[in-house]
């Protein structure tokens, strides 16, 4: 039985050795012309698009099932637990936000599908980072009989996938925040928006 992941200590990180992330002293002046000074994180990995990485939800339709989404289930340092989010990644340098997209929900999921609508570009935590990405949409058109496809995990990726019917989701995403997991921000305002869309309009 594989070993449960664990933070094991937390340290200064000096900026030399930092790969992904470095910090940055940002000079603005607010509406009063005061001049002021922000502190950020940001990616260092953004590529020609300009877009640091892409979120995907998914639609599985299938002829005798209802529909479905996929999330994923992984264990995220910085939190110090497993998270309950989209199946997601960074964009490659030369890459588009819509291929990356596919290729990571089939790299994430196994699943392979049609794009059906991307988001403008949108960001999560302005207050602390520059990080920003888009949102795409995917359809998976099943048929009777198929099977669930292998995952393409990297090496070092550990993602457990779930699909989950849609009537379902809001529920179980709050039995995961129960169960201590922490929930994806991103995840929950969309499985809340469906959720309040059919019990309070």
């Amino acid at each position: 039985m594989p070993a449960s992941p664990k933070v094991t200590a937390v340290d200064p990180l000096p900026s030399a050795e930092a790969k992904w992330i470095e910090f940055q002293k940002i000079s603005w002046t607010d509406q009063t012309g005061k001049p002021r000074i922000w502190e950020s994180a940001s990616r260092k990995t953004r590529g020609a698009s300009g877009v640091d990485a892409v979120a995907i939800s998914t639609v599985i339709r299938h002829p005798s099932r209802p529909p479905s989404t996929i999330i994923i289930l992984q264990f995220r340092p910085p939190v110090d637990a497993i998270c309950v989010e989209f199946p997601a990644g960074l964009v490659d340098a030369k890459e588009t936000p819509a291929d990356a997209s596919l290729r990571e929900l089939h790299e994430e999921t196994g699943y392979k599908g049609k794009l059906s609508y991307i988001s403008p570009t949108i960001v999560s935590d302005p207050g602390m980072s520059t990080a920003n990405m888009q949102l795409a949409t995917v359809e998976v058109n099943l048929k009777e009989g198929d099977t669930e496809p292998e995952q393409a995990l990297d090496d070092g990726e550990f993602i457990e996938r779930v699909v989950v019917p849609l009537e379902e989701l809001y529920e179980r995403l709050e039995k995961y925040s129960e169960e201590g997991k922490r929930v994806d921000a991103r995840l929950w305002h969309w499985a809340a928006g469906l959720h309040f869309a059919k019990t309070m309009l």
